[in-house]
């Protein structure tokens, strides 16, 4: 028996040999059948001694049947997107900002390497072998697609290197080249299929398919280029990560380069570009990274990216097309939007039929009609965009409505600087339409299931009429909707009370409050806690914190200062919604969520390296000190700060007790 155990052992390592040889290094040294051969000894082998089969066989690839669904897993380190930026001046303004937070005399190295488009995952290795796969999803949660990722032969199930570390989560991009995207296209359109956009829609598509069969035909392929949580090695670099991937058997873009100075960068930017059309997969820029994991913990990260890293995307790509119609919708605070439907144009490999045309002083500027030839871009290289007439041939000069188009409610601006015309029908159908479906959405309230066409029904048979209905919703109401069976209603009823218990955070985003994202709604939370503190905090509680600036300030204030937003928020605490922050207890330390003022001078830190290491502590620093400050850090010579903490009973502390808190952590 020992005998067959080590065949087994040793036509694996053939097989990881060739497999790395073949998707890896691209030179292969044995021909298919001798390949196909190998592979065919392991299985018989492991059908005939099925004690010896393991999940990072390589006849575990392909699982050869339909999967019942993804469950969702969560990162260890949190997966967050870049910020991107599309001019070099841009680019310049990142990198200044990278120098003020590392000091002057620090020398700083950058990594560039290609923005691929496709999709973006984790993958997580434990003792060399692969426990997981998870797409990014909202960059703490994600879709576990593991049994889909193990059809990708560019990802090795375990690791070529003896010496593998106890766990690394290696992120990277899961995408279709040209030609594959191109093949598959042909075989869709032969069988009289919905084609693809692009490539990435296909990448994204197949990822989630729940037949492996299908997938492994895809030839879905990977590149990996960024770190997540690492134990059991040292890693001192982004450019040492990238030369540890290749030893572990994994593949990382060859256009990847180590640069001294942002001079470079910006040259290889440009090449890039001029390459882009002969590079066999889609690219939309280039990431720049901070070389030095040291310096990259230094500067840490906001809530939605490193500060060490930034993405500058390509110039958008545009097309001439005709406008056949404006088109005006309504959004979900009453601002009328005026949106080009036009004659479908294809525009960096997408099909374009609509644009958008920002707000009706756009349209005056542009002097845009119906009928015009235009020019448009993809902004970024995702949301079309009209840049100019390129030939008028409308005769009628569109105007702004005065009426609502889905209530005919009037129409105002409210402030004469203001671009933005809103419907002020607050019981406006479409208006309520919108703001339900941000309120049920995946970032706000997570209701899975109520989506357009169900919140469309809801408000035209007037079963919702405010957020609080949504809890007020019966199985018996949903039947009465079109394709609304039993499973389909008790799926959403679940969800629907699931969704009560979300933190606080998605509850103030989801309210759909004016200049409130998802950002500002996290800081809210984390420094007020609970419902009843943010609905008593004035307008200076508010201008004090950091992130909150006059106009979000007095927009909270006027929000909930709405008889109607009282009542909804009153029968929101009658339908048994949760209305705290949940802070998770591995990520509370002594400053998380703590508004810290700082005065005076101190010996060890400029006032600017304090609040940058509260901030990474998870406090929030603010400017002037009120009675929901929680400590006031106090130098030599403190000011008036000072003197108003005494006053107010806030906690006050010296350098030395603040340095003893940061390195407790």
């Amino acid at each position: 028996m020992e005998e067959v155990k080590k065949e087994i052992e040793n036509v694996r390592k053939l097989i990881r040999r060739h497999d790395y040889k073949y998707y890896i290094l691209s030179q292969p040294d044995i021909a298919d059948k001798e390949y196909d051969d190998l592979m065919r000894r392991l299985r018989e082998l492991e059908e005939k001694f099925p004690q010896y089969r393991t999940e990072d066989s390589p006849t575990m690839r392909v699982s050869g049947g339909i999967l019942e669904g993804f469950k969702t897993a969560q990162h260890i380190q949190k997966m967050l997107s870049l910020d991107n930026t599309y001019t070099f001046a841009e680019l310049k303004a990142w990198e200044d900002r990278v120098k003020r937070g590392l000091g002057k005399d620090e020398r700083i190295e950058y990594v560039a390497e290609l923005k691929i488009d496709g999709v973006s995952a984790n993958l997580t290795y434990k003792k060399g072998s692969l426990f997981s796969g998870v797409t990014r999803g909202d960059g703490q949660i994600g879709e576990d697609v593991t049994s889909n990722i193990k059809t990708i032969r560019s990802i090795p199930l375990v690791m070529l290197t003896a010496d593998s570390p106890d766990l690394i989560e290696i992120r990277g991009e899961v995408y279709m080249s040209k030609k594959d995207f191109q093949a598959l296209n042909k075989d869709k359109e032969s069988a009289g299929d919905v084609l693809f956009a692009n490539p990435r829609n296909a990448a994204s598509g197949s990822l989630k398919l729940l037949d492996t069969n299908i997938i492994n035909k895809r030839r879905l392929n990977f590149y990996a280029h960024s770190l997540g949580e690492y134990r059991g090695v040292e890693i001192a670099s982004q450019w040492d990560f990238l030369e540890r991937l290749k030893s572990f058997g994994l593949r990382i873009n060859p256009y990847s380069r180590l640069f001294k100075n942002l001079d470079e960068i910006i040259e290889y930017c440009r090449q890039m570009e001029k390459k882009r059309e002969y590079i066999d997969y889609e690219i939309d820029g280039v990431a720049i990274k901070v070389n030095s994991i040291r310096q990259q913990k230094s500067l840490g990260f906001t809530l939605k990216s490193p500060r060490w890293a930034i993405a500058y995307k390509f110039p958008s790509k545009s097309a001439t097309t005709t406008i056949l119609k404006i088109n005006v919708n309504v959004g979900r605070t009453g601002v009328i939007t005026p949106a080009a439907e036009l004659t479908p144009v294809e525009c960096a490999g997408v099909t374009i039929r609509h644009a958008t045309l920002h707000n009706f002083d756009e349209i005056k500027r542009l002097k845009v009609r119906e009928g015009d030839r235009v020019l448009i871009e993809r902004a970024g290289d995702v949301i079309p965009k009209v840049v100019k007439v390129v030939e008028h041939k409308g005769k009628k000069e569109f105007r702004v409505p005065n009426v609502c188009p889905a209530c005919k409610g009037k129409v105002v601006k409210e402030k004469e600087e203001d671009v933005a015309y809103r419907c002020i029908n607050s019981s406006c159908p479409a208006q309520l339409e919108r703001a339900l479906i941000h309120f049920s959405s995946r970032q706000a309230m997570d209701i899975q299931g109520m989506g357009e066409s169900a919140v469309s029904q809801l408000v035209s048979l007037g079963l919702v009429k405010s957020f609080a209905d949504i809890y007020k919703i019966t199985k018996q109401d949903l039947l009465k909707m079109e394709l609304f069976k039993d499973r389909k209603a008790d799926n959403l009823i679940m969800a629907i009370a699931k969704s009560k218990s979300q933190p606080l955070s998605r509850l103030i985003y989801a309210l759909g409050v004016r200049h409130v994202g998802e950002k500002a709604a996290f800081v809210l939370a984390s420094k007020f806690r609970n419902m009843e503190n943010l609905e008593a905090a004035t307008k200076d509680d508010f201008e004090a914190i950091y992130e909150v600036g006059v106009v979000m300030a007095e927009s909270i204030v006027d929000y909930f200062s709405l008889a109607q937003t009282k009542k909804l928020i009153q029968d929101l605490r009658k339908s048994g919604l949760n209305f705290r922050e949940i802070i998770s207890k591995d990520k509370i330390t002594r400053f998380s969520g703590k508004a810290i003022v700082f005065t005076g001078e101190m010996s060890n830190y400029s006032r600017s390296q304090a609040e940058r290491l509260a901030r990474q502590a998870g406090a929030n620093p603010i400017k002037s000190v009120s009675k929901h400050t929680d400590f006031v850090v106090a130098g030599e010579n403190p000011g008036s700060k000072y003197k108003k903490a005494l006053d107010l009973g806030v906690k006050i502390i010296n350098e030395m007790e603040f340095s003893r808190m940061l390195n407790s952590l």
